[in-house]
């Protein structure tokens, strides 16, 4: 005589057929795809950059998607904690992640992380990039990124260089520029990116890096100089400003990006679609115009594409704060 299942297996049966066949009608019909409202999740404080931003997208994807594609807000622990919701959400492209390339340094800051970013996120698409530039005081010696390398080389540890926080990515990225140049410079470190543009514009730090948007009205009232452009392309709102890679710094790319991420699992047609749609976003006439208006270049890349730039960025910054011995702060 048969044995019945007890009414808990029975239960846990049905449950996975029901998610087995939810995955299967997502991969076979990504057509209907979305069938609902698909929630964004912005690990940051509403009204900053990144919300703007994502906004530019969600929009849009609303429109060409025919559901409303919501923003939900979960901020805390450098990204780290609505990063971790999305990577544990259910891998049915009803929640996605909008970050910046903090993503890419929390491996290395966050020895601890309850998630992998490789394993359980699976990159959609870049929305942007924007480029960083290195500032001086007006009063610095050197006028030219020659005569910067120059001058740090020969005053180890004299040159006051100003950082939004303690393993922030101001203090990240400008260890690896003076690591590659073999450079050592001391850091002073601020609670956040505009405090320490108006101490370097007081005189009270001699070099930083910011964003171009950022630092563009000072640099034209002269109260701070450009030395060079951290980023691999130039600006197009400094577009005269050469790269430290075209002045000899091979393959130098210290640039802030925003991406589209999904749990790791979501069916690869679903990631293609919104891959797709993303790209069309990116090259629309009005959405290209908005960026160029603060140096922000709109980019719509393959999932491919971005999974090779995480994974290059983990690796490298991973080196950097070891090799540097960052901390966060506490």
């Amino acid at each position: 005589m048969p044995v019945r299942p007890t009414t808990s297996l029975s239960i846990l049966i049905l449950a996975c057929m029901t998610c087995l066949q939810g995955q299967v009608l997502a991969q076979e019909n990504p057509s209907a795809y979305p069938s609902r409202p698909v929630t964004m999740v912005i690990p940051y404080t509403p009204a900053g950059p990144v919300d703007v931003d994502t906004r530019v997208y969600s929009q849009r994807l609303s429109d060409a998607m025919g559901k409303p594609f919501v923003l939900d807000y979960k901020p805390g622990a450098g990204s780290t904690i609505g990063t971790a919701y999305v990577a544990k959400a259910p891998p049915d492209g009803y929640t996605l992640l909008s970050v910046t390339s903090t993503l890419s340094t929390n491996p290395a800051l966050y020895p601890n992380l309850n998630f992998d970013t490789a394993r359980d996120l699976a990159p959609v698409s870049l929305m942007y990039t924007r480029a960083f530039v290195l500032l001086v005081h007006p009063d610095f010696p050197a006028k030219s990124w020659s005569e910067y390398v120059a001058h740090v080389r020969a005053n180890p540890g004299r040159v006051n260089f100003g950082t939004s926080g303690a393993g922030g990515i101001y203090h990240i990225g400008g260890a690896w520029l003076h690591s590659e140049i073999k450079a050592r410079v001391t850091y002073v470190h601020y609670k956040g990116a505009n405090p320490v543009l108006m101490d370097t514009i007081a005189g009270r730090v001699d070099a930083i890096p910011s964003t171009v948007f950022n630092a563009l009205p000072h640099i034209k009232a002269g109260k701070v100089r450009a030395i060079a452009t951290l980023s691999i392309t130039r600006s197009p709102l400094l577009p005269e400003l050469r790269t430290v890679a075209e002045q000899g710094l091979a393959g130098f790319d210290y640039s802030s990006w925003g991406g589209i991420l999904a749990p790791a699992g979501t069916p690869a047609p679903i990631i293609s679609r919104l891959s797709g749609e993303l790209a069309k976003i990116a090259r629309t006439t009005d959405v290209i115009k908005r960026g160029e208006a603060d140096g922000t270049v709109m980019v719509g890349s393959s999932p491919q594409a971005f999974r090779e730039l995480l994974a290059a960025e983990i690796a490298r910054w991973k080196t950097v704060v070891k090799d540097s011995a960052i901390v966060l702060e506490e």
